[in-house]
C-alpha cells in the first residue's frame, strides 16, 4: 500500500516543516514494525518550496491469514485461496489507516513540541492514493471528502486497460488537495473513511472503537451530511455500536448548537453517578478465575508455582479459606519484590503464619512442594522453552501431585484482536511460544492421562465467538484413589 502526502512552502515558512510536523526527518528513511508487516517513511523529494512524505506499508499476507478471521476478508465465506489472493497488499484499507495512526500518532494528535505553532496552521496539503477501494464508487468518495474542505479527484481504475469494455473495477486513483485544514485534521480524515471507502475492517470491532471514531472524527464527523452511512460502516454495521456512537455525536452537535458543554446537555443525571466503568484488566480477571477455580476445588492449601511479584499471592491472602499459601520463584529478584509487595517485614505473626516465599526451579523434582491441595501455574509455562516443559511436568505432575493443578496461558488465536501487536509477535519478550486452543488442549489432556487427572477447560476474560478468550486455563483434577485421599 502506499501514499503520498505533499506540501508546498515559501522562504519564510519552508515545505520541509513537514518533517516537524511528521516527527520524521526528511534526510532518513525509516521502518516500523505495524499489527500486519512493516511500514516505511522516506522523502522523494524535501526542499523550501515543495516537500513530500511517502508511506509504504510492506503487508505480511501470511501473517495476516494466520492472525485473522480465517474466512476471508471481512469473515467472508471465501474459497480456501482467496485468504492468500486478494488485494490487502496493495488496496487501501484498515491495515493503512492503522499504519497512519501508528507511524504518525503525534502528527495525527497535532503535537509537536520542536515546533509547537505549527500543528496548529493550516497549509498546502496534496495526498494521493493509487488503490482505493471505494464500495459505492467515485461518487461516495466525494460526497465523503468534499464537505471536508478538499477538492477530490476519484479516477475510477479500469479492470484491464486492455478490455476496456470489462468496465471499471471498484477501486478508484485519489487525489485530494486543501489549502485550509491542518495536518492532524487530513490525518484524521484519512483514519476515518479509508475504512470506511473500503467498507471492511482487518480486525474485530469492538466497544473501544467508537471511542476512536469520536476522537478521530472531533470536529467535523457531527456535522457531516453523511454521517450514519461513516458511523455505520466504520463500526463495521454492528447495531449496538452505531446506535451509541450516534447517540453520543447527536449530544456533541446539540452541544455545539447550543454554545455549550456535552456534560451539560447531558444531564439527566447526577454527576456522582456518571462514571463510566473501567474494563477490568486482564491479569485481574485472570486472578479472579483462578481464586473462583481454587474455592469450588476446595483447596486450603495451595502453592504458586512461578509467583513473580506475588500478585496472586497477595489476593489469596485476602480470602481465609486459603490457610497456606506458598510462593515459589526461581528469581530472587522477583521474590524480594514479592516480599516488599506483601510488607512481610510488618505482617502480623498470624498472617505471616499464612504465608512462604521461597526460590525454586520448576524443573526439577523439590520435595517441599509435596502434599498440597492445589498448585497454580500462571502464565508460566510459556516462559519455558519447549524442550524443558516435560521436566516441568513431571516436577509437578508426578513428583509433587497436588489434588488440583491451575494452568493458565495466552490465547495466540486472540492476539489478532489487537491491532497495535505487531505481526508474528508473542505479547511478551521472554514468551518462548504461546499455543493456540487447540494445542493447549492436546497438551493438557496428553499431561492428565499420564499422570492420572483429568482435565476441564475454562475462557478467561472475554470469550470471542470467532477466536476464544484472551487467557485459556486448564483445571486438572487427580482421578488416582489411592493417591488423591493421600494427597
Amino acid at each position: 500500500m502506499f501514499l503520498t502526502l505533499t506540501t508546498t512552502g515559501t522562504p519564510e515558512r519552508p515545505a520541509t516543516d513537514l518533517g516537524y510536523l511528521l516527527h520524521k526527518h526528511p534526510d532518513k528513511a525509516q521502518a516500523f514494525s505495524t499489527s500486519y508487516g512493516t511500514a516505511h517513511v522516506l522523502y522523494p523529494e524535501a526542499d523550501a518550496g515543495r516537500c513530500t512524505a511517502a508511506l509504504l506499508l510492506e503487508v505480511d499476507a501470511v501473517a495476516l491469514v494466520r492472525r485473522g478471521k480465517g474466512k476471508g476478508r471481512g469473515g467472508a465465506p471465501d474459497a480456501a485461496l482467496a485468504q492468500y489472493v486478494n488485494d490487502r497488499p496493495y488496496a487501501a484499507s484498515s491495515l493503512l489507516a492503522v499504519a497512519l495512526s501508528t507511524v504518525f500518532s503525534s502528527a495525527m494528535k497535532g503535537v509537536c513540541n520542536a515546533r509547537p505553532e505549527l500543528p496548529g496552521q493550516a497549509r498546502p496539503l496534496r495526498i494521493e492514493v493509487p488503490a482505493l477501494p471505494a464500495r459505492g464508487g467515485p461518487d461516495l468518495v466525494r460526497k465523503l471528502f468534499e464537505p471536508l474542505g478538499w477538492a477530490v479527484t476519484a479516477e475510477p481504475v479500469p479492470l484491464d486497460t486492455e478490455f476496456p469494455e470489462w468496465g471499471d473495477s471498484r477501486y478508484v486513483r485519489l487525489v485530494l488537495e486543501s489549502g485550509a485544514l491542518t495536518l492532524a485534521e487530513a490525518l484524521r480524515h484519512l483514519y476515518v473513511l479509508l475504512p470506511v471507502l473500503d467498507d471492511a475492517k482487518h480486525y474485530w470491532v469492538a466497544p473501544d472503537e467508537v471511542d476512536k471514531l469520536l476522537r478521530a472524527g472531533e470536529g467535523w464527523l457531527p456535522g457531516h451530511p453523511e454521517q450514519k452511512l461513516i458511523t455505520s460502516r466504520y463500526l463495521a454495521r454492528r447495531w449496538s455500536l452505531t446506535r451509541a456512537a450516534t447517540e453520543r455525536l447527536e449530544l456533541v452537535r446539540l452541544a455545539e448548537a447550543d454554545d455549550s458543554e456535552v456534560e451539560e446537555i447531558d444531564n439527566a443525571v447526577e454527576a456522582e453517578t456518571e462514571t463510566e466503568e473501567k474494563p477490568t484488566p486482564l491479569a485481574v480477571r485472570r486472578r479472579e478465575a483462578i481464586v473462583t477455580a481454587l474455592r469450588r476445588s476446595g483447596a486450603a492449601r495451595v502453592l504458586d508455582l512461578g509467583c513473580g511479584q506475588g500478585q496472586l499471592v497477595q489476593t489469596l491472602l485476602k480470602d481465609p479459606a486459603f490457610t497456606e499459601i506458598v510462593g515459589v520463584d526461581v528469581s530472587m529478584r522477583a521474590l524480594t519484590i514479592a516480599s516488599r509487595r506483601l510488607k512481610l517485614d510488618r505482617m502480623g505473626e498470624r498472617q505471616a503464619s499464612r504465608v512462604t516465599l521461597f526460590q525454586g526451579s520448576l524443573a526439577y523434582t523439590d520435595g517441599r512442594l509435596k502434599g498440597y491441595d492445589a498448585a497454580v501455574l500462571s502464565e508460566v509455562i510459556e516462559h519455558l522453552d519447549l524442550p524443558r516443559l516435560p521436566a516441568l511436568e513431571y516436577a509437578v505432575f508426578g513428583s509433587a501431585r497436588p489434588r488440583t493443578v491451575l494452568v493458565t496461558t495466552p490465547n495466540v488465536e486472540y492476539n489478532v484482536r489487537w491491532e497495535s501487536l505487531p505481526a508474528g509477535h508473542v505479547r511478551h519478550g521472554d514468551h518462548r511460544f504461546e499455543w493456540t486452543r487447540a494445542e493447549f488442549r492436546t497438551w493438557a489432556r496428553a499431561v492428565a492421562e499420564r499422570h492420572g487427572y483429568t482435565v476441564a477447560f475454562e475462557p478467561v476474560g472475554p470469550d470471542d465467538p470467532e477466536v476464544g478468550p484472551p487467557t485459556q486455563m486448564a483445571v486438572f483434577t487427580i482421578t488416582t484413589p489411592k493417591e488423591a485421599k493421600a494427597a
